[in-house]
């Protein structure tokens, strides 16, 4: 049997071909000073490009390389879990494949880490992105706070180190859709944060655009919270309550007083809060059915198509 490693660094790959041999050869470099044995896990989830050429050559000339290929595409996260499901190392690394995560900072990140903490993430203090991918982005951390109850900090990322029981617990959650942060946040151990160097990004553009991130914070509050269905009853109860205060009052001048004429907009309104009341409700709830329905198959996050042999 192979020795476990000392730390697996885990990299999901979309549309930066470019950049994954500078990425190889400066994570080799930063580690070989700490000094650790490592691994190195490209994970392609089917993007743009022919990385899958690159890291099947790069794994032919290095052990330490190992490349999964997806069938297709699944989204950073889920490819993120099928290189955490791979990893041997007694730590895992997350880092992008586009260079924005420096790989120099996993010393730091190492060394932070035994000083006895299970997660360390980078903050990225200057942020080197456009103003539309920042504010998708504090969109997405303001969704997670909004599910956990607790203070989220936007700078912070997925590039960070975790600890083996951290990665085990992990694995063994059944949530889906799977979102690493928030599985990672979780598992209950406490977070600790350096400030990191962000760069630009070397190849391309993110794949993350405003729709695509609120698309992506709808399917997390629906599948990782019940504060919809919580929200629904409180407009139920909103609804009831100004229908029967609409009944009573028609009721009140249309009887008790002897007025006939009645105030139709008033009615007719009411029907429309009622209505967008049930609308609304059933939305919520087809949501809930869909997340209940997909646990029941246990789809499977990912498939992995192909796999690069070690020599």
């Amino acid at each position: 049997m192979a020795d476990v490693p000392d730390i697996s660094v885990v990299v999901p790959v979309y549309g930066s071909d470019s950049t994954l041999a500078p990425l190889y050869k400066r994570v080799a470099a930063a580690i070989s000073g700490i000094p650790a044995g490592f691994e190195l896990i490209f994970v392609d989830d089917c993007g743009p490009g022919n990385p899958w050429a690159i890291i099947s050559k790069m794994a032919q000339n290095d052990p330490r390389v190992t490349g999964l290929k997806l069938s297709r595409n699944y989204g950073q996260h889920n490819a993120i879990m099928a290189g955490i499901n791979l990893a041997r190392g007694r730590w895992v690394v997350i880092m992008d494949c586009d260079l924005q995560d420096r790989p120099e900072e996993i010393t730091r990140l190492w060394a932070k880490a035994q000083e006895g903490h299970d997660i360390v993430v980078g903050r990225r203090v200057k942020r080197q992105d456009s103003f539309f991918k920042r504010l998708s982005s504090k969109f997405f951390h303001e969704v997670i706070k909004y599910i956990n109850n607790q203070k989220n900090d936007p700078a912070q990322a997925t590039f960070g180190i975790y600890s083996r029981r951290v990665i085990d617990k992990i694995k063994l959650s059944s949530e889906t859709p799977k979102i690493f942060p928030l599985l990672m946040q979780r598992t209950g151990f406490p977070v600790k944060s350096i400030d990191v160097e962000h760069c630009w990004r070397a190849e391309g553009k993110s794949s993350y655009t405003l729709k695509r991130k609120i698309f992506l914070a709808m399917n997390v509050i629906a599948f990782y919270s019940d504060k919809p269905l919580n929200i629904w009853v409180r407009l139920k109860i909103f609804a009831a309550v100004a229908a029967f205060s609409s009944g009573l009052w028609i009721f009140v001048h249309s009887f008790l007083f002897g007025c006939q004429s009645v105030d139709w907009t008033k009615i007719i309104s009411i029907s429309f809060i009622l209505s967008g009341a049930v609308i609304l409700g059933m939305g919520i709830l087809e949501i809930y059915i869909k997340r209940i329905f997909n646990q029941l198959k246990k789809k499977s996050p990912s498939i992995v198509a192909d796999r690069t042999q070690t020599t």
